[in-house]
């Protein structure tokens, strides 16, 4: 579920509360350029595709003014990209509708750039621009689709590897959208992989009236079955929930200038050799939809010493099937949920596009993370109960220490009566009433005979609280106070340097605790 943000994504929590309500159970020296007058080299020039190191990347020069504060009439123009993800220097293509006559291409590359937060790598101006066809649906389905025709191609020579988002800006009027981006690393050894969740931003976009959880009816029953990227976002002026579960991470973890990765979900599912070797794995903030290829592929590099760190909640909750569109492949995400008989896919032998644990096929995504979902939706303090552990080495907490706001609005437990991973020790254990139901949101910490270890918040608001500065200092995050964001800042800090160290169970073993915190089995 998406949870109401200051970036205004409203409702979108409330879409699936029929769904998954409390009480369920369920990435030789270049001539100089001579640059544009935004600093990035001009189109054609021979140093246009300079690849900028890792290791220089973050001392370039940020752009403070990336940012769509207006984005004009819903229509004014909007597009997408035939591809989720590209390695640097391949091409892909923009889809753009607009009612302008010409538009511009701007590429950021999101990260820190000393508090800039984004970087023009590219930019092209003038794009010839046209009004494209009204979406249609395909009935048996109720899938939205374009049909739309290419506007321009995109040639990523020169773009370092990371997490983008192109911003189309109307020439003529007001209009701006963003199309997000990944330029994946083809290689993740040695590295924090920063793994992007498409799939369930694709999940809740309704752009052209239809998501994975609600139709025109604005309930499940009209809901889509399939839901494709060949279609814009309809939320975050078209970044999906990138700038609300992901950008505050990029930033920090950049910020802190460990050697990274990036990918998507789709891509880790599509290639099992691509976390081989790799120090870590990020999932972000609402990282709900999972192919069973992408978590065999994600518990495999745990199970070779991969640590994992689950940066939010609701995490591996559904199981998805990915399948082309005449665009290219893995660009339809499938998931009929409790319609799970009907899909053809299915009945061709496929596993149930259904949640994790249920049947047929039940598989609890907490073997994976430790924790489990527990429910939808909460507003509650976090309250730390181990506040020796080496997480918050450096936080100056102690036991009780309560940070309001914290946990919400989906949150994670540990639960022995699903598959639980020992030794496993709770270091928060936050009281939650969730639709009068008494329970608990833990933050977890669990290791594995490879050495991994995998670290759980279990709670969905840990990436948005990264921005926590407030109040009146900065951005108020859902009221999540500065001394949240602060410990939230630096217990994330603790984990990621530990996790790009190697296997940390190797360093920090996990003590159980559960006996401590739960009582006896």
């Amino acid at each position: 579920m998406v949870e109401p943000s200051r970036r205004g994504i409203l409702g979108l929590g409330l879409l699936a509360a029929a769904a998954t309500s409390c009480g369920a159970r369920h990435p030789e020296a270049a001539p100089q350029a001579t640059p544009d007058a935004h600093g990035v080299p001009r189109e054609g020039d021979p140093t246009a595709d300079r690849h900028t190191g890792p290791g220089s990347e973050q001392s370039q020069p940020g752009t403070p003014d990336w940012e769509i504060t207006d984005p004009g009439p819903a229509d004014a123009i909007e597009g997408f990209a035939d591809r989720v993800s590209v390695l640097p220097g391949e091409p892909f293509g923009l889809h753009v509708s607009t009612t302008a006559s010409a538009f511009t291409v701007s590429a950021y590359r999101m990260g820190w750039y000393g508090g800039a937060r984004a970087r023009l790598v590219w930019r092209r101006e003038h794009v010839p621009g046209a009004k494209q066809a009204a979406p249609r649906v395909d009935q048996g389905t109720r899938t939205v689709l374009t049909d739309w025709q290419r506007t321009v191609s995109v040639d990523t020579s020169g773009w370092p590897e990371g997490a983008y988002l192109l911003r189309l800006d109307a020439e003529g009027g007001p209009g701006r959208r963003y199309v997000p981006l990944t330029v994946r690393s083809a290689s993740t050894a040695g590295r924090t992989v920063v793994m992007s969740a498409p799939a369930t931003w694709q999940a809740y976009n309704e752009w052209g009236g239809y998501s994975l959880y609600n139709g025109p009816s604005g309930t499940l029953a009209t809901r889509s079955l399939r839901v494709v990227f060949d279609r814009p976002y309809d939320y975050d002026h078209g970044a999906g929930l990138f700038l609300v579960y992901e950008a505050p991470l990029v930033a920090l973890v950049e910020r802190l200038g460990l050697p990274l990765a990036y990918t998507t979900g789709i891509d880790v599912a599509r290639d099992p050799g691509l976390l081989h070797g790799a120090a870590a794995v990020l999932s972000l903030g609402h990282d709900e939809y999972w192919s069973p290829e992408q978590r065999a592929n994600v518990v495999a590099a745990r199970d070779t010493g991969t640590n994992l760190a689950v940066l939010g909640a609701n995490c591996c909750f559904r199981r998805v099937r990915f399948e082309p569109t005449a665009l290219g492949p893995d660009r339809t995400v499938v998931c009929y949920k409790d319609a799970w008989a009907q899909d053809p896919g299915h009945q061709a032998g496929a596993p149930a596009t259904t949640d994790f644990r249920v049947g047929p096929g039940a598989d609890p995504e907490s073997a994976m993370l430790g924790v489990i979902y527990d429910g939808y939706p909460v507003d509650a303090p976090y309250v730390v109960t181990s506040p020796g552990h080496w997480a918050f080495e450096g936080t100056g907490v102690a036991a009780g220490a309560s940070f309001p706001h914290l946990v919400g609005v989906e949150y994670d437990r540990v639960d022995t009566g699903f598959p639980t991973p020992r030794p496993i020790e709770v270091i928060a254990h936050s009281p939650v009433v969730c639709e009068g139901r008494h329970s608990h949101s833990d933050t977890a910490y669990y290791t594995v005979p490879s050495g991994a270890g995998v670290f759980a918040s279990g709670t969905m608001r840990w990436v948005e609280a990264l921005d926590a500065h407030g109040p009146g200092g900065g951005q108020a995050v859902h009221g999540i106070d500065s001394s949240a964001g602060d410990l939230v800042r630096k217990v994330t800090e603790n984990v990621l340097r530990a996790f790009a160290a190697g296997p940390a169970g190797r360093t920090h073993p996990a003590a159980d605790n559960l006996a401590a915190v739960y009582g006896p089995a």
